[in-house]
């Protein structure tokens, strides 16, 4: 048994789940501006081409690219609020590439960040 003046062990990850999401970014500044004012993620700058997040759950980082590639997975955040969430990523500088729409199990909209990532947010 640890005593009191040993650190405690840090959780164990879990096994192949995801731990970390990395996006492209042309231009991490807006990139950073867009998340925090529409998500409110926090950052940490690794040099010039590189920042990495943390958005109270799931780590992961921006990196720089010369131009955005269309396609890839769809990343997919919840919102307890779909209108509030929309208006703040309007607000914030994102493109609506589909305004809200109900599917089995909610509703979402989708939209394109500042530098060109495709996302998506839903609410039941």
């Amino acid at each position: 048994m640890p005593s009191n003046s040993e650190p405690a062990a840090a959780p164990a990850r879990p096994d192949l789940a995801i731990d970390y999401v990395e996006f492209p970014a042309t231009d991490i500044a807006a990139a950073k501006r867009f998340y925090a004012n529409a998500f409110g993620w926090r950052f940490t700058d690794y040099g010039p081409d590189y920042t990495s997040f943390e958005d109270g759950r799931l780590s992961g980082g921006f990196r720089k690219v010369e131009r955005a590639a269309a396609g890839g997975p769809l990343i997919v955040l919840y919102a307890r609020d779909l209108e509030k969430a929309l208006a703040r990523v309007r607000e914030a500088g994102a493109k609506i590439t589909k305004e809200i729409y109900s599917f089995p199990g909610g509703r979402r909209f989708e939209l394109l960040d500042p530098v060109g990532n495709a996302l998506a947010v839903w609410s039941e």
